[in-house]
């Protein structure tokens, strides 16, 4: 039996519920929120979703006792409207902070022995206050980090050369936010590196189009969720089918002494093994500096 828990359903935590139910992903799952009308309300849709479907996943009410044989928690706790008129990462760092430091006790006390997924922004921060008031091994706790950053990319440059995106390889690197960039050096379509197909100015454009690909449904919904719940549940099912899927996770980077999404190795343990691909100069320095971003918001967080 697989058993997943998700703490916060709001838009993003709702959305990956019924993602992972709708995938087979699942055969148990708990939900916990503050907000008890609309736990209550997200239960009764979720059962009612599943009616007349082939498969079944089993509701359990939220207790946090339950978190004891769960194999996958993810945290996706937050609240959206701290956006609003304000896209400063810092203003959420405020209120997610605090959130975190409710929960993680709670999570530490309930004898959760599994692995803990983070999808609350800012992401690489969060990740690693989780860790560091839970206790969890490192391995065993990371964040969605840039899976979702590098899923834009690739719908741009998908659109760019006509080619589905999954014929794109390559990744975003960084911080889930402002310092993050396009390791182009990383990016192939077909074997060929992009940057033997396109001039840096024309990477550049490209990248900026990337990045404003969030900002477009965010102006529009006020919110993003089914993006960053599809790379969710990927992560969550490589974990649970132990497929050893290399991942551009937020996972703790011995070298660099912090959370930050890079490419890891995601199995049934956890993160097995990080990768640290060989960078140009160019990308080397905003590596540096959006380390030292992150960094930088971890203090500000303890």
């Amino acid at each position: 039996m697989k058993k997943a828990a998700i703490i916060g359903v709001g838009h993003v935590g709702s959305t990956l519920a019924y993602t992972l139910i709708s995938r087979n992903i699942i055969d148990e799952l708990v939900l916990f929120d503050k907000k008890e009308g609309q736990l209550l309300s997200e239960y009764n849709d979720l059962f009612d979703g599943q009616v007349d479907r082939y498969n079944y996943v089993k509701l359990i009410e939220p207790n946090l006792e339950e978190l004891a044989d769960t194999d996958v928690l993810i945290f996706s706790a937050g609240d959206i409207t701290i956006f609003e008129g304000n896209s400063d990462r810092f203003a959420e760092l405020y209120l997610t902070k605090e959130i975190v430091e409710e929960w993680a006790p709670k999570i530490k006390a309930s004898g959760f022995k599994g692995i803990l997924i983070n999808i609350t922004n800012p992401c690489d921060v969060v990740t690693q206050r989780l860790q560091e008031l839970t206790g969890i091994p490192r391995e065993r706790i990371f964040g969605t980090g840039t899976t979702l950053d590098s899923a834009r990319m690739k719908h741009a440059v998908s659109e760019q050369f006509n080619v589905h995106p999954s014929s794109v390889e390559g990744y975003v690197m960084g911080e889930h936010g402002e310092s993050q960039f396009v390791a182009w050096s990383s990016v192939r379509i077909g074997g060929v590196p992009i940057s033997e197909m396109l001039s840096p100015e024309e990477l550049e454009k490209l990248e900026t189009t990337a990045r404003a690909g969030g900002w477009i449904t965010m102006r529009g919904k006020g919110y993003t969720s089914y993006g960053i719940a599809n790379q969710a549940a990927l992560v969550i099912e490589a974990v649970l089918n132990n497929n050893h899927k290399v991942l551009p996770v937020s996972s703790y980077s011995e070298k660099d002494q912090c959370y930050v999404g890079h490419p890891a190795q995601v199995a049934a343990d956890g993160i097995i093994k990080d990768y640290h691909f060989k960078m140009s100069e160019l990308e080397y320095e905003k590596w540096e500096k959006t380390i030292e971003t992150i960094k930088f918001m971890h203090s500000t967080a303890l």
